[in-house]
C-alpha cells in the first residue's frame, strides 16, 4: 500500500488531498519511534506518519487489520474504507471525486 500512498501524495497533494499514515503496532517492538522513522525513511514515505501505541485511532476507526484505508472528507465524516491491500482503483476514484466535491 505504501507505493500507492506515495504516488497519491505526490499527484495529489496540490489539490488538498493529505495523506496521513497511521502506525499501530502488532509487536513490542514495532513502538520504537525511533524504529518508525527509520522505516518511514527506508520505504520513501515523504507524508507524515503518527504512531497509534495505544490503539486510538485504530479504536476510533474501527479498524479491524493491517493495512486499512480510510477515507475523510474535508468535513471529518469518513467516506470510504477498505481493508487489506488492493481496490487502488477504487480508491483512487473516490479520491477524485472527494477532492472534486466543494467545500
Amino acid at each position: 500500500m505504501i507505493p500507492q500512498l506515495r504516488d497519491w501524495h505526490e499527484r495529489y497533494r496540490r489539490a488538498g488531498l493529505t495523506v496521513v499514515g497511521v502506525h499501530t503496532p502488532e509487536f513490542l517492538w514495532e513502538k520504537s519511534s525511533d524504529r518508525v522513522a527509520a522505516a518511514a525513511r527506508q520505504l520513501g514515505v515523504c507524508y507524515p506518519v503518527v504512531q497509534d501505541n495505544d490503539y486510538a485511532i485504530w479504536k476510533r476507526y474501527g479498524i479491524r487489520g493491517w493495512p486499512t484505508a480510510v477515507l475523510v472528507d474535508r468535513k471529518g465524516i469518513v467516506r470510504f474504507t477498505h481493508i487489506g491491500e488492493g481496490a487502488y482503483e477504487e480508491t483512487e476514484s473516490v479520491i477524485r471525486r472527494l477532492l472534486a466535491e466543494s467545500g
